[in-house]
């Protein structure tokens, strides 16, 4: 049975899809077996797993119309070594789409429990907003992994986070927990920063994950070449960063690493 991870922050440029892709990346390198749905019409998730978002169908917004199973949608991520459901723009028109009809909050969770013995994580990338589609990830996930920056404005939108994440608790999820906190872009060279972080730890605790994102301009570049940083440069930072995350991922799961898929162990 999979463990489902949705990565969610309503505020937009915080990361979201840079550790949706290259925690699932890195999952894979430990031998894991990964699932990314990708929950934001802009697509980018897709573009970053090396798959064309223009020619990807179908996509998750099929999924959501129960017009197609998962089996039927996932794609593989050559570079990634892990299964892709893509997105588009044509998922922006799915909260109207969805409004009128049966278990609309519950359409993803009843897709993904058909494949979750497939998969050891199945991670969603959710967009920058608290609409329908986000809703459909908390209803289907185990917990929710938060990356965010260390800056003011970030501790502001974490409240309305933590609150929605209560409310989907209590009417549809009884099972959903935060998973953790991940400071992202992170440069300890600034007081603020620091300032912020410690804030985080002081008020979530074991929440905050220990492995800390740099900011790395090979995290940036990579996207653009549709390669997780991973297979990019493996010796930046940012890749070794997401290493991290990934193993301590497996710990917090009760889980370890098993042949890693380049043949290393």
């Amino acid at each position: 049975m999979s463990r489902i991870l949705a990565i969610a922050n309503q505020k937009g440029g915080v990361g979201k899809t840079t550790t949706a892709v290259n925690l699932a990346a890195s999952l894979a390198e430990l031998g894991q077996r990964v699932l990314l749905a990708d929950l934001d019409p802009q697509g980018n998730a897709t573009m970053g797993a090396g798959i064309e978002k223009r020619t990807a169908l179908p996509t998750v917004y099929q999924i959501l119309l129960n017009q197609v199973s998962v089996a039927e949608a996932r794609v593989r991520s050559k570079p990634g070594h892990f299964d892709v459901i893509p997105a588009n723009r044509e998922l922006a028109g799915a909260e109207i789409d969805l409004v009128n009809l049966d278990q609309r909050d519950m359409r993803l969770k009843s897709a993904l429990e058909l494949v979750a013995d497939d998969y050891d994580f199945i991670l969603m990338d959710c967009p920058p907003t608290l609409n329908l589609l986000t809703v459909n990830a908390f209803a289907a996930a185990e917990s929710v992994l938060i990356p965010m920056q260390c800056e003011y404005y970030a501790l502001e939108g974490l409240t309305d986070l933590v609150a929605t994440i209560k409310k989907v608790k209590q009417r549809l999820n009884p099972a959903i927990q935060i998973e953790g906190l991940l400071r992202v872009m992170f440069d300890p060279r600034s007081t603020l920063a620091q300032q912020v972080s410690d804030q985080i730890k002081q008020h979530f605790g074991d929440k905050v994950y220990d492995t800390v994102i740099p900011r790395n301009v090979r995290l940036a570049e990579a996207p653009s070449h549709g390669l997780p940083v991973l297979v990019y440069d493996r010796q930046c930072k940012g890749a070794k960063a997401y290493m991290e995350l990934a193993e301590e991922t497996l710990k917090r799961a009760g889980l370890t690493a098993r042949e890693k898929i380049h043949g290393q162990t």
